[in-house]
């Protein structure tokens, strides 16, 4: 902000995106020395959300991470603030560390924060948390600082992100001596999130959090059922609603009624377009409506994730 001459984080965008600019520099001449003392070779690498959610570009950025870690190069991430809009007005960096555990298929993610890690509603830390929905999101709130944005409700959304991939997340205090090393011995600092039974294969993480819905398919109750309680596919049949453009493999939301919250992501079978024509449609009727048929799914099942918890979406197959 000094090079800049200003006196805080700037609201205007071209502003925020020329102190990107200028700090990144900065940034990491001051992560080259620092590991210069240990001997060790750093790489940049800026991404985007776009760069996660473009599934060819995210299978990319993973080759080149595990180049660089095969070189003994450490990798600097961070988001891409000159020309990432949408990303720089939010302060992503905790929602992109998250992603980066599914891209290189790290061990842990430990985000160090100003505080001890997360407390309970009398104030007291909390070692441990095992259900991120009823013990931690209740008490994180939605604090930020005056320089980065995001607070501990933004490290405990990256928590639930990283735990369904099956590993631990951390929440500790940056300011502790060696808190990293003792961190990965076990050592009882800030919060632990342990990892809970719907861990997901690192392509259905991708369809959860790394790509970003293009439209979202409003379901009913019979619907939202069969998905949520028998891990079934969503048919045409109960759809009740097609908002947004999308086209035939594009990942939507999926929300139950009207307002609903979401109740998973998935990749469609078929185009905004057609799936417009074919909604509360039984399967068999898609041809006839359509002219084709390509299956007899909205979205079937090896292309869905639920976005709760859920013993019926906790499988996992493919690594890529």
């Amino acid at each position: 902000m000094r090079r800049l001459r200003l006196p805080g984080r700037p609201r205007e965008l071209p502003a925020l995106q020329a102190a990107a600019a200028v700090g990144q520099s900065r940034l990491m001449q001051h992560w080259e020395h620092a590991f210069a003392v240990h001997d060790l070779a750093i790489g940049q690498v800026l991404l985007t959300h776009d760069d996660l959610g473009d599934r060819r570009r995210f299978l990319s950025a993973r080759l080149t991470l595990r180049a660089l870690l095969d070189h003994g190069v450490v990798p600097i991430v961070n988001e891409n603030d000159t020309v990432a809009t949408d990303e720089i007005r939010f302060g992503d960096n905790d929602q992109l560390a998250a992603l980066v555990v599914n891209l290189v298929s790290a061990d842990a993610l430990v985000m160090l924060t100003d505080v001890e890690g997360v407390r309970d509603a009398a104030g007291v830390r909390m070692p441990i948390v095992r259900d991120i929905e009823r013990e931690a999101v209740p008490v994180a709130g939605g604090s930020t600082s005056g320089v980065g944005l995001g607070g501990m409700a933004s490290k405990v959304s990256s928590a639930r992100i990283v735990t369904r991939t099956g590993v631990p997340a951390v929440v500790a205090p940056g300011r502790e001596p060696d808190v990293l090393p003792r961190v990965l011995a076990g050592a009882d600092l800030g919060t632990l999130f342990v990892p809970g039974d719907d861990v997901l294969s690192a392509r259905k993480h991708w369809i959860a959090y790394g790509a970003r819905p293009s439209g979202r398919l409003v379901i009913d109750d019979g619907a939202a059922r069969a998905l949520r309680d028998h891990g079934k596919s969503l048919l045409p049949a109960g759809i009740i609603g097609v908002e947004g453009e999308f086209d035939l493999g594009d990942t939507v939301s999926v929300v139950v009624g009207a307002g609903g919250s979401e109740l998973a992501r998935g990749l469609v079978a078929y185009p905004a377009a057609d799936l417009r024509k074919i909604s509360g449609l039984q399967s068999a009727a898609i041809e006839a409506r359509l002219g084709y048929k390509s299956i007899d799914e909205a979205i079937h099942r090896d292309d869905l994730v639920l976005m709760i918890s859920s013993s019926c979406d906790s499988s996992v197959t493919e690594e890529t």
